[in-house]
């Protein structure tokens, strides 16, 4: 990578890192953090590809409670990164990239750890600031606290830069077929798995039918991506009328079990 490209990817996955925690502008996502990394490096395809099979991963993953998911800044910059000193971007190279994510997302959680755990004392920091009506030291504790949050993704895509690319090319070309064939595979099981924890989450016996439609539609191979986008749309419209029908005539509300969708009360006749 030139100089300017790898200035550009430090500063995307500095900023990457700071929307971990900001959730403004979405850089952490996959599908524009990838993106960006591919576009500043001259791969742009690739990196929507990448992106793309990474966001259907991180589609599932969220932060319940105390239970904090795996860092996807880290997965999606670093895998970004390992594509393309690969010089490898086939269906087989993103794939690799794809199955390498989840064990950096695991790492990060460490990474993660270590930072929250500093900003524990910034916090009590500011607390005695604001005590004390320093609000200029607030504001420096809160935008230190944001700077860790980037550097946290910035130094681990430094150190990845600085590995020469031969020798990241070598050590996965010394990856033997089978392991190469499995962790693609690998991958896109993954990603059917994150895609099937949304489904786990707002699945309910109205949008089945709707889920079983975009499957058989899925399969024909003359449709293009914005024909299945439109088709989803529309009858993503359909639904929203017909629900709003059924909660304005007041239709099932007493029905046990009926929320007054006719969609529903169809499907609770049967």
């Amino acid at each position: 990578m030139s100089i300017i490209a790898i200035v550009l990817v430090v500063i995307i996955a500095f900023f990457a890192g700071m929307e971990g925690i900001l959730d403004q502008f979405q850089i952490h996502q996959p599908l524009v953090s990838a993106t960006l990394i591919g576009m500043a490096t001259g791969h742009l395809t690739a990196g929507i590809m990448l992106g793309g099979s990474l966001q259907m991963i991180a589609l599932g993953w969220a932060n319940i409670g105390a239970a904090v998911a795996p860092d996807i800044a880290l997965a999606s910059v670093a895998s970004a990164i390992i594509m393309v000193k690969s010089d490898n971007f086939t269906s087989t190279g993103i794939g690799v990239a794809v199955a390498s994510a989840i064990p950096l997302a695991v790492a990060g959680l460490f990474l993660t750890m270590i930072v929250r755990t500093i900003a524990v004392g910034l916090t009590h920091g500011a607390d005695a600031a604001a005590k004390e009506g320093k609000y200029q030291t607030i504001e420096r504790l809160h935008l230190f606290g944001l700077l860790l949050q980037g550097l946290r993704i910035a130094i681990p895509a430094g150190l990845l830069i600085a590995i020469p690319a031969a020798a990241v090319q070598s050590a996965l070309g010394a990856m033997p077929d089978w392991l190469t064939g499995g962790m693609t595979i690998g991958g896109g099981m993954v990603v059917a798995g994150g895609y099937a924890m949304v489904i786990n989450m707002m699945a309910t016996r109205e949008v089945w039918p709707f889920f079983a439609i975009g499957f058989a539609l899925a399969a024909v191979s003359e449709l293009t991506l914005i024909a299945l986008g439109a088709i989803g749309l529309a009858l993503a419209l359909i639904y929203i009328n017909l629900s709003k029908m059924g909660g304005n005539s007041g239709g099932g509300g007493s029905n046990g079990g009926d929320s007054g969708d006719p969609v529903g009360s169809i499907l609770n006749q049967y």
